[in-house]
C-alpha cells in the first residue's frame, strides 16, 4: 500500500509517478508531487518509482484567467 494525499492506495511493482498522476487523472504539467517529504523533480516523473510504503503528497495547480 502507498499512501497518496492521506488516503491508501494499492502498490504495484514498477509504478512510476507518471503513471499514478495519469492512472488519476492529474496533469502532469500542473501537478507538484513529494514522496517521503522529497520534492520530485517533474523531468523525473516518468522514471520514479513509487515504492511501497511511500507517502506521496501531490498538489494540482488550478489555472484560469
Amino acid at each position: 500500500m502507498i499512501k497518496v494525499n492521506n488516503n491508501e492506495m494499492p502498490w504495484e511493482k514498477g509504478l512510476t509517478v507518471e503513471k499514478l498522476l495519469r492512472e488519476n487523472n492529474f496533469l502532469i504539467h500542473l501537478s507538484i508531487v513529494k514522496i517521503n517529504s522529497i520534492l520530485i523533480n517533474r523531468r523525473s516523473f516518468a522514471t520514479q518509482v513509487i515504492n511501497d510504503n511511500d507517502n506521496l503528497t501531490i498538489i494540482h495547480l488550478v489555472a484560469g484567467g
